[in-house]
This record gives structure tokens, sequence and C-alpha cells, in this order.
């Protein structure tokens, strides 16, 4: 058997050789040496014994990091930069210090919830059972939740923070804690940093046996209470009319038919397909495209269109595993054999701002002081819809829904009409601080009866608003960087762009670029200019004509970074709109290929 001496000349040894890096070697003994990690220890030994030192660089060569709403990773048993007992526990013990340590408050609670995924409900009962032994009554959601309850938890409990084991949409391989403030919101400055900070200064890990806990009274099962005022509270946001419509809902292996359904049951909609082949829980998504269970990805719905043109359905859904996100196909039209397409979250954000705003502008509850929140990467045909109806827009805001959250408190949820982000999250009304695939649902299912007791469809609604508001197409890709190479190569690739942006994307002059890190605009003369907005790792490219534009930004959740591409036309007649709608495509795709070119001559050198 390997003694912890022999595997500390063998880390040595290995950091020698280059097979592992200096920061996985410090790590590795920290492993080995602390009291605190002994029970993992053995663990370690083993993987040392048998020379596992690619496996060992990948888990130990960083700290997983807290990422934009907690920490995500790889399921690994082992390891600072994996997702197991130690690093969800640090997270869990973190949180109650810090929020032991600034609350004030004698009595202290906690709202935990978990999703489908593999040990979800392990890591789940071991967050409650740091919370209870730090002193918190913990409200424990029993049975697979949606992130949206339990961040409406929160607020309903009145708990002073929650967690969610959930990696919403990442690889079955993955795992992830997302951490929740009392406003039910995702930490922001400075809560998150210092939170973080407390997470990292963990030792041991101080835990009350679950069933001890549940016997004491400190846990509280409340799944039944909560699920009812859930439900609801989304149904408040119900806009009266037909409900003539057939659909079929896929959760996506996940969490999503504990939410929606009972929400489109209760609004009045009977004819609701689940669909069979997803809708069983499954931690490996797997009847779902390539295992990738994220309603971004259009070919999940190609099984479930097929069984909407049997059933002559008229909107398939489909919500991502912890039922944040939305998504959804229809038929172009509804004249026999049409073709079914998905649509983008843009066009879903799009469509549900219009919808909303005409109604309470119908029902004359509309008023100047009312908004609507985007992020910075979301279609700008939001902004032209609510100028349209004389609302504001905040749109001046990073990727993460949290952001969103902050402005509805910030500036009054009672104004607050509609929150969207481009990545398919959506929210109406004031139940939660986060983006909420069960309202979406509901509200998109009620627009598509609505369409349809007139004879139209979604897409022909959304050609509506592009003759009005001018015609608006977006894509975007992502470029995978995994490991420590990877993190290497996103930052360079970032400081290349920064320091030589390129003239051109697409055969359109770059007429300035905005640096969100740097706050700083610098024009196509190379005058500089003060940027007013958020700080964050985020660069815009402008392009010329005015409207089209190129935004580029390391992922907060994921190893990769991801690019955004827009185009723009003003308004024009419906006689030209699919060809200009073509022409956009081809321009979107010139960019794409610029963009594509730009990275890879950046791995190549």
């Amino acid at each position: 058997m390997l003694t912890t001496e022999a595997a500390l000349q063998s880390v040595q040894q290995a950091l020698a050789e280059g097979k592992i890096s200096p920061a996985a070697a410090a790590n590795i003994r920290s492993w080995l040496t602390e009291p605190y990690l002994e029970e993992y220890r053995q663990q370690l030994l083993d993987h040392i014994a048998d020379g596992k030192w690619e496996q060992l660089n990948n888990v130990f060569w960083t700290v997983i990091p807290f990422g934009t709403g907690g920490r995500r990773g790889r399921l690994y048993p082992i390891g600072c930069n994996a997702i197991n007992d130690r690093t969800i526990g640090e997270s869990a013990q973190g949180l109650a210090d810090y929020v032991k340590a600034t609350s004030g408050k004698a009595q202290l609670s906690c709202a935990i919830a978990y999703d489908t995924r593999h040990r979800s409900r392990q890591f789940a009962e071991l967050c409650a059972e740091i919370m209870a032994a730090a002193g918190f009554t913990v409200y424990f959601l029993d049975g697979f939740r949606s992130t949206p309850e339990l961040s409406f938890a929160v607020r309903y409990k009145r708990c002073d923070c929650g967690v969610i084991i959930t990696a919403s949409h990442n690889p079955p391989t993955d795992n992830a804690v997302k951490v929740y403030g009392p406003s039910g919101g995702q930490l922001l400055a400075p809560h998150d940093a210092e939170s973080i900070r407390y997470m990292q200064r963990v030792t041991w890990i101080r835990r009350m046996p679950f069933a001890e806990a549940c016997k004491a009274g400190k846990v509280v099962f409340c799944q039944d209470e909560v699920d009812k005022a859930f439900t609801e509270a989304v149904l408040r946001q119900r806009i009266a009319g037909t409900r003539q419509l057939k659909i079929i809902y896929s959760p996506l292996h996940g969490v999503g038919a504990s939410a929606v359904c009972p929400v489109l049951e209760a609004d009045g909609f009977t004819d609701v397909e689940l669909f069979g082949p997803h809708a069983h829980p499954d931690p490996d998504f797997s009847n779902v495209p390539g295992r990738s269970a994220n309603p971004e990805n259009p070919a999940v719905f190609d099984v479930i269109i097929q069984r909407a043109q049997q059933t002559g359905a008229h909107l398939v859904m489909a919500t991502d595993p912890d039922c944040d996100r939305l998504g959804c196909a229809a038929p172009k039209t509804f004249a026999p054999g049409s073709q079914w397409v998905t649509l983008t979250g843009n066009q879903i954000g799009s469509l549900l701002t219009d919808f909303l705003l005409s109604q309470r502008k119908a029902a004359g509850t509309l008023t100047p002081q009312h908004f609507v929140v985007k992020t910075l990467v979301t279609t700008e045909l939001i902004r032209r819809i609510a100028d349209h109806y004389g609302v504001q827009t905040v749109g001046d805001l990073l990727v993460g829904f949290k952001y969103i959250a902050r402005e509805i408190d910030a500036r009054g949820p009672e104004r607050f009409v509609f929150g969207a982000e481009e990545s398919y999250g959506f929210l109406a009304g004031d139940h939660v601080r986060d983006k909420d695939g069960a309202v979406a649902a509901m509200l998109l299912a009620e627009l598509a009866a609505r369409l349809k007791a007139e004879g139209r469809t979604l897409h022909q609604q959304l050609d509506d608003l592009l003759v009005r508001h001018g015609c608006h197409s977006e894509s975007q890709f992502s470029q995978q960087m995994p490991g420590e190479k990877g993190m290497e190569n996103m930052a360079s690739l970032m400081a290349e762009l920064r320091s030589r942006p390129p003239q051109s994307l697409g055969g359109l002059p770059v007429a300035g670029v905005r640096d969100y890190f740097t706050g700083t605009v610098t024009l196509s003369d190379g005058t500089r200019q003060p940027l007013p907005g958020p700080q964050g790792d985020m660069l815009i490219f402008d392009l010329l004509p005015q409207g089209n534009y190129v935004a580029v930004r390391p992922s907060g959740t994921e190893p990769k970074i991801k690019f955004y591409l827009f185009a723009y036309d003003p308004p024009a007649d419906r006689e030209h709109l699919e060809a200009t709608k073509a022409s956009q495509q081809q321009r979107l795709q010139a960019m794409e290929n610029d963009l594509r070119n730009i990275v890879d001559s950046h791995r190549a050198s």
C-alpha cells in the first residue's frame, strides 16, 4: 500500500516530468496532508499508485470556480476542480458561515431543492445536513423540483438563502450547486464575492445527520405546500382568452413536469400531451439527441415535431432539465403539410414582450413608467417593441438573469412587465427572481391559442413584428476551450481581440469597439471614449450599417468563448421580408466565418 510520504515523492516526480501542473501538484499535496481532507486520502493514494496523472491533473489543476450562478463542473469523487462531496460541502458551509456572519438574525432558514441529475438528491441532503448543523431551519423540497420553484420557495418561506443542486442544461457528466440570497435571486455584488471568500476559507465541514435533522425539526419537508403556492403565483400572470390548443410538452428528462404541467392544466389547457420518450427522469438524458438536453439545440425538437405532425398538435414546447429555460417549435402556417420550425430565444422573447405589452395597453394598465429588461446580447427587437408601446427598456446588462432580477427590485416590481435573455430565459411577474420556464410556457401557450383562433401561427406573428419594427436576425456559436490550457487560450484570445480588433466582419466595417472590461469605446479612427454601463469581460464590435454588431465573452458556466451575431435592416414592406431574411442569414454566416478564422489563427500562433 502506498504511503503518504511515497505519494508526495511521486507527485514531485510527476511534476518534474511534466505530467501535472504546478497548481495541480500543490492542490494534491494539500489533499494528501491536510487533516480535514483525510476522508479522501485513500482514493487519492489509489489514483497515484495507479499513475492516473492525466485524470489527477484535470481534477486538481484549479479550484472549481464560482461562475454566473454557482459552482458547476464534471462529477468526480475527488479533486478541487470537480463536483463532489467536498466541493459541494465547501459551498454549503461557506454560504452558511457567510449568512450567519452578516445577517444579524438569531433564527435563520434555507430552502433546498434538487433536479434529476446523478447524485443530486445526495448533494441536497449533504447541504441540508450542513445548514442544519449551522443552526438553520431547512425547508426541503423533496422530489425533483424546478429552479424557479426554489427561487419562489426562498421568497415564500422568507428564507435567508437558498440552494439548488442542478447543472441546468450541461452534459449529463456534470452537476452543480446554485445559491440564492433572501430576495430569491442569485447572489450579486458584494455578496457573491464575499460568500466565495467564505467558501475558500472552509476547512472542517460540520454536518448533522439527515435523519437526525428531520427528527429534530431542523429539516422541514414543504413540497406540497410550496407546489400549490407556486402554481397559484404563476397563474396570477394568466391572460384570459381561448385555450383551444393542442400542445406537446417535453421536460427533456428533467423536472419540468412538476411545474409546467400543473400550470397549463390549471390555466385551462386540457389538450396537453407529455411527450413520452422524454417524460421520465433520467440523469443521462438517454432519448435526447447527443444527450444535450438544451432547448437551444433545434435537434431536440425533431422527434417531438414528428409526433406533433402525427397527432395534429399546434405547438411543441420543451424546458431544460431544471425548467428555467423554454424553447418551442410551431408550424409556419396552418395549411396542411406546413413546415415546422423552432423559434430562437430572441424570437420567443420578442413575441412575449409584444403580447404582454399589447394586453396591458388594451386593458389600460400600461404607463410610461413600466419597463422590460434584457441583456446586452439579447435582441434589440425587444427594445423597439417597448419603444412602440411607450415603455422603458433596461438593456445595458451583462449576461446572467441575476442582473435582470436586480433591476426588478431596483426599479419596482409593480412596474415590471417582462424580462428576457437570448438563452431562452424569460420572466413575467414578481413571484421569483430568476427565469421561469413555467410562466413562459403558460404565456406562450396563451399567445399561440389566441393566434390560432385568428388562423395565424407564432411565425406569422413574428413576421408582423419584423415588418413593423425592422428585420432582426441573430445567431451564435461557441468555441470550446477546456482544461488549464483552455483557460489560458480564452484569456489570450480576449486580449488579442482587445489589442488588435478586426477592421471588418462579414464585409461590414467595424465602426467601434465597446470594451466592458476597461469601460471604454474605441472608434475606428482610434478615438477613445468612456463607456457607461456594467463592467465585465465582454467586447461588442459595432458594425456599419448601424444595428449590426457582434458580442464576444467567455462563458460564466462552461469552458468556452461565446460569439453573438446580430443583423438588422430598417422596417420595410412585407413583400421584401423573405429576401431580407435570406440576406441577413448570408451576412451572419460571413461574420461567423471571419470570427472562426480569427479563432483558428489565434490557436495556430
